[in-house]
């Protein structure tokens, strides 16, 4: 069991840095993070090491708006 977390962690570690390479952690953006930009940023992390065999997960999303 303690190899099935150690295998997870690693992978998550790896896509944290996959996430960051690809500049997702700026703080150059603005400050209002869009759903997409959450869910690509989150996506990103769970694919981990998939990131470098190619796969670029993206994220579109719409959040409803309230009415007036």
């Amino acid at each position: 069991m303690r190899i099935i977390t150690a295998v997870i962690v690693v992978w998550l570690l790896i896509g944290v840095l996959a996430a960051g390479q690809r500049g997702y952690f700026d703080s150059n953006k603005s400050d209002d993070v869009s759903c997409s930009d959450a869910g690509t940023i989150a996506v990103s992390i769970v694919a981990g090491p998939l990131n470098y065999m190619g796969a670029n997960p993206k994220v579109k999303c719409a959040v409803p708006q309230p009415s007036k």
